[in-house]
């Protein structure tokens, strides 16, 4: 490569590094401003309300605070509804944490050691498919898809849902892990779990713990029982699934381990 080549690479490895400085203060600029003001909506939101709507399934979703739209002729509802960290019942926030994140007070954003325990699980699992496919072809049975696992704390996840898109890629895991120390550096944990809380999806539609609480059990998210709040927790890694299973025995048997574990589990 001449010098002339070299100077154009050189400005091409500056522009690329600019764009993605200018992308991260964007990213840092939007979480300040959660600092007082709740976000209308998620990226992950955003998704799914334009795939309802081009499927006809749904209208297009309120504003944050507007009263769930009522549902119409063959179609689901879209509900969401902007409740304070005082108006979500604590059996709710203690189920979460308990299902999701045990670590959430004390961890930065990211928790390294379950990350690798989840790294190492997905490539048994794969390697066990792998064998299992391999099998299969040779007797031209059915194929295998491994069951993979996460490691994702709460802050990770909303960092997921709020700003980025659903694609797995390494580059969007490792915005993710930025994103995530970015959350919990200019947030408080009281306030990163009122927004997981209002914004996370709990069905087709469905979306905050108010939402959620109207939905499955009739009743404010305020007044959620140790068990009620239990099942939803359970329900959040895959919530159209349950879902459409109110009686599944896992959902049953989950909530209760659950419940056992709530007592232990410190609120921000």
């Amino acid at each position: 490569m001449g010098r002339t080549g070299m100077r154009a690479f050189g400005r091409w490895v500056a522009l690329v590094a600019i764009a993605a400085l200018a992308l991260q203060l964007f990213f840092l600029s939007r979480i300040a401003l959660m600092v007082s003001v709740d976000p209308q909506s998620t990226a992950f939101q955003r998704s799914e309300a334009w795939r309802l709507w081009t499927e006809g399934a749904a209208p297009p979703p309120a504003k944050a605070g507007a009263k769930a739209t009522p549902k119409p002729p063959g179609g689901l509802p879209w509900g969401q509804r902007w409740m304070p960290y005082t108006a979500i019942s604590d059996n709710l926030k203690r189920a979460v944490i308990a299902s999701e994140d045990g670590g959430f007070v004390n961890h930065e954003g990211v928790e390294w050691e379950a990350l690798e325990k989840a790294w190492q699980k997905n490539e048994k699992a794969e390697e066990r498919a792998a064998k299992v496919n391999s099998d299969a072809k040779a007797s031209a049975g059915k194929t295998k898809t491994p069951k993979m696992v996460g490691g994702s704390t709460i802050t990770q996840q909303l960092a997921k849902n709020l700003l980025l898109s659903g694609e797995r890629t390494l580059l969007r895991k490792g915005q993710e892990f930025v994103l995530a120390m970015m959350l919990e550096a200019v947030l408080d944990k009281e306030r990163i779990l009122e927004i997981y809380l209002n914004s996370v999806e709990w069905g087709e539609g469905v979306f905050g713990a108010e939402a959620a609480a109207q939905h499955y059990f009739r009743k404010p998210a305020a007044k959620l029982t140790a068990y009620e709040g239990a099942r939803l927790a359970v329900m959040l890694p895959r919530p159209r699934y349950f879902e459409k299973l109110p009686n599944s025995g896992y959902l049953t048997h989950r909530a209760s381990v659950i419940v056992a574990r709530m007592g232990d589990v410190e609120l921000p």
